[in-house]
């Protein structure tokens, strides 16, 4: 057997584990996939004969592209919107795939996903790498470029606020999506009286728009600037870690809806256009 068919065997024979490292720390199908070919690409550069552990040695090689890519897209603060337009829900791509459902399974919810999102790439290695695949803080350490001690530490921040949203926020999150997700699909049919039915009473909505009014209060006044217009461009995100809503008509981000929250209700709607503002933004789309 030739050096190359040697390592091409060896390789998808841990190309499942790969995925699964790359999807839980991506968060992402295709990009996860991007990390497992680049680690090949790298394993087909290398003198296979001095990888005494192949296995250890990819998992370190794709937790390393991953870390790469995690603070590419942290650099970005702003995600094109078209690039998660273009990806599928993640639920989509799993199904009759029996790796991508078993995964899926036992994956973590909306809210700590949005807490992973949050995490610095750093933190989020370390904590997947350690208390999902238990890996040794001895070997985290070098791929994240800390000491052992730092890595250990590093872990067990993500490991608090992961903790943390389980406590408190997968409720809060859950509860937002609901709201938003009956408010999109009531300003698309055009319902006026479901529309109102998500909204508080005391709702005021703002906007930066020069062609609108820069304050409405009220239930029916709010509702009645909320309707129809671009509803049907518009998709659930996350905006700066609420759950809110982005329009972005053929991939090109148009307006920001940030949303606050009161009793159950949507009690303020903050219309964003100002180009300045929206990159100031954090927006992570979410399958509609």
């Amino acid at each position: 057997m030739s050096e190359m068919n040697r390592l091409t065997e060896q390789f998808e024979g841990h190309r499942s584990h790969l995925r699964s490292v790359a999807y839980r720390m991506l968060g992402s199908w295709s990009e996860a996939e991007d990390a497992v070919q680049e680690s090949w690409l790298r394993l087909s550069r290398s003198d296979g004969n001095r990888i005494e552990n192949i296995g250890g040695w990819l998992t370190t090689v794709v937790s390393r592209v991953c870390l790469d890519m995690l603070r590419s897209r942290k650099s970005r603060r702003e995600e094109g919107m078209d690039a998660h337009d273009a990806e599928r829900p993640l639920d989509d791509e799993a199904e009759g795939d029996p790796e991508r459902e078993a995964i899926l399974a036992d994956s973590i919810g909306l809210a700590l996903h949005v807490v992973l999102d949050t995490l610095n790439p750093e933190e989020r290695i370390s904590f997947i790498l350690h208390d999902i695949f238990a890996v040794p803080y001895a070997e985290i350490a070098p791929i994240v470029g800390r000491s052992e001690i730092a890595a250990r530490q590093l872990a067990s921040r993500a490991r608090r606020r992961l903790q943390g949203a389980r406590a408190s926020s997968g409720a809060d999150l859950n509860v937002q999506r609901s709201l938003v997700d009956s408010f999109l699909a009531a300003a698309r049919k055009g319902d006026f009286e479901a529309l109102l039915a998500v909204l508080d009473p005391q709702v005021v909505l703002r906007s930066d728009r020069k062609d609108a009014p820069n304050e409405v209060r009220g239930i029916r006044e709010v509702a009645a600037q909320l309707m129809g217009g671009r509803a049907k461009a518009a998709r659930p995100a996350l905006v700066d870690g609420e759950i809110g809503v982005v329009v972005s008509p053929g991939g090109q981000l148009l307006l920001v809806l940030a949303l606050a929250y009161a009793n159950g209700k949507i009690a303020g709607v903050d219309v964003i256009t100002d180009e300045s503002r929206l990159r100031e933004l954090e927006l992570i789309s979410l399958s509609d």
